[in-house]
Formats: C-alpha cells, structure tokens, sequence
C-alpha cells in the first residue's frame, strides 16, 4: 500500500539538445522528442522528462535561478484508493490540480512540483550482480569476465533535493505526514533520507538542507553492479562529460557512488549495492554527520605515466 516508487521526474532546460545528448549517454531509452520537450524510459518503465520553451507552461515556478532544474517529482501509488486519500490530505491547505491523463499536481514547501499517479508495472526481470570469487566461496567458475558493454539503468531510485534550513521541519513533515514518507536516517545537521512504503531502498527521497538554499541535488540511478558504477562512469567521461565526484561507496545507504553534473541541473548518480531495510530500522537520529563516505578512489599515480 502507500506510494511504490518514481514515477517521472521533470525537468526544465535550456538546452533541450544537449540534455537529450547526455541521457542517452547515460543509458536511458529515448522514447520521444519534439521541438520543445524529450521523454526518456528506465528499464522498469519510469519517464525522465525534459521540457524547454513552451512545454514548461503549467509547470510550478522554478525554486531556484534559471531554468535548468527538476520542476516536479511525480510519484506512484498503489490504487486509485491511495492516490485518492492522498489528494484529499493535500488539498486540506494547497491546490492539486488533475491533468488530461489523471495525474494530480501540486507543490510542496519548498516549491518543488509534487505529482501523484497510480504506479505503473515494471517491465523488466530482476538482474542478478555479476559472481564473485572469494576463496572459500567460488561463484565464478571456467568464466572469465569482459566489459559489462553498453550501461543501461535499471531505474531511478531516489531523488535527492535541497531545501532552505528555515522551514525543514515542516518541508519533512509534508512528505512523512501527508503522503506516507518512511524516516531511515535523520542527520540533524545535514538532512532527512526517507523511503517509501513500496521500496525498501534506504532511501527513495533525501531532503537535504545543509546548503541552506533550494535547488537540485541529484537523481540516483541504479545500475547491476560495481562494475557498472564503474564502466558507466568512465563511458561519461569518454563523451565528454564532467565527473562531479570520485568513485567512492556512502556511509549513509552504503551504496557504491559515481556523480556527474548533467546539463539539465544538479548532477546525476550511478549507484549500487544500496542498503535494503525493513519497518525494524530506523529512523536513527544522528546528532552529528557521518562521514560522507565509506571510501572514495585514492591514487598515487602520477597523470603523465602511460
């Protein structure tokens, strides 16, 4: 029951072109483009949408200067039933509107465009990682590995926004409170991680206030493997795109990390092997921030060595 997962994210640009280009290098299905608007497709059937010129009309206000940013998170309910219960909580206090193919609109705190729509199905099989070899415990046998190929993610798996420290509490209590957003890990200086009661990701959504100012942050997308993390990221950079932050795996959802500024605002991450949780865990509430990362890549090579 409850909110499943992304649904779409909106983007706004100024450059439809060149934010097409960097999607498809990324990995995702084009699965249309006019002269003012792009969509995209995960693997389990998720949309990216970007959106220039006349296809902005109707979206909320950008919450930060400039175009290029996300406009509105769209997420996928159970039933009708939730979706129904929901607009009704959110429409104590705020407008929602219905768009022509049933999709409800309205803003949260902050500003940032918050959609509601029925889930749609997954359309792709569970992907194991590649078999590792350890002594003691032999997975890979007469098999050696080549390149994972060409890196398709697999789904977007959590958004991450940034939000004004003025007002956090109540910015949480939105999504937690009106719309069923489960609290893992409360970071007091830093932010809130939440999940939704149909993933069970560490986190689907992260509401970070440390910048003290509204913008995008990132979205997340899951690939395989450690591998994939690896080669995607290095296929990014080939094609020209800049890298945003060493490789590296987080304290916080332990998953492995590669970031990427993308044209259409924020960045973008390859991620996986993220912390799976249940309704036992959390929300743990650290007084102090955890380090930002388990590791991150270190090297002592020096650039001119072939």
């Amino acid at each position: 029951m409850g909110i499943q997962r992304i649904e779409s994210v909106i983007y706004s640009v100024d450059d439809l072109d060149t934010c097409v280009r960097f999607f498809t290098d990324l990995g995702l299905a084009l699965a249309g483009k006019g002269e003012d608007h792009a969509v995209f497709e995960t693997l389990i059937g998720q949309t990216l949408h970007l959106r220039t010129g006349a296809a902005t009309e109707g979206l909320p206000p950008s919450v930060e200067p400039g175009n290029n940013t996300i406009r509105e998170v769209v997420w996928g309910a159970d039933t009708e039933q939730d979706v129904e219960a929901f607009v009704a909580a959110l429409s104590k206090d705020r407008e929602v509107t219905q768009d022509a193919d049933g999709v409800f609109h309205t803003v949260d705190e902050t500003g940032f465009g918050v959609g509601l729509t029925v889930a749609g199905m997954s359309r792709h099989e569970n992907k194991a990682p590649r078999p590792a070899n350890v002594s003691g415990s032999v997975n890979r046998l007469n098999q050696a590995l080549s390149s994972v190929g060409d890196v398709k993610p697999l789904r977007m798996c959590h958004v991450a926004l940034n939000i004004p420290k003025a007002g956090r509490e109540e910015a949480v209590a939105f999504y937690v409170d009106r719309l069923g957003f489960i609290p893992t890990d409360v970071v007091k200086p830093m932010g809130v991680f939440m999940r939704v009661p149909g993933d069970a990701d560490q986190h689907n959504f992260l509401l970070c206030h440390r910048p003290d100012r509204a913008s995008v942050n990132h979205v997340s997308f899951e690939v395989p493997g450690f591998d994939d993390v690896i080669e995607g990221g290095n296929a990014m950079i080939e094609k020209g795109w800049q890298e945003a932050r060493k490789l590296g795996r987080h304290t916080v959802g332990s998953n492995v990390f590669r970031f990427v500024h993308a044209p259409s605002g924020g960045r973008v991450e390859l991620a996986a092997d993220m912390d799976r949780v249940d309704d036992t865990y959390g929300p743990n509430v650290h007084e102090t921030a955890p380090p930002h990362h388990i590791w991150t890549l270190r090297t002592s090579r020096d650039a001119s060595e072939a």
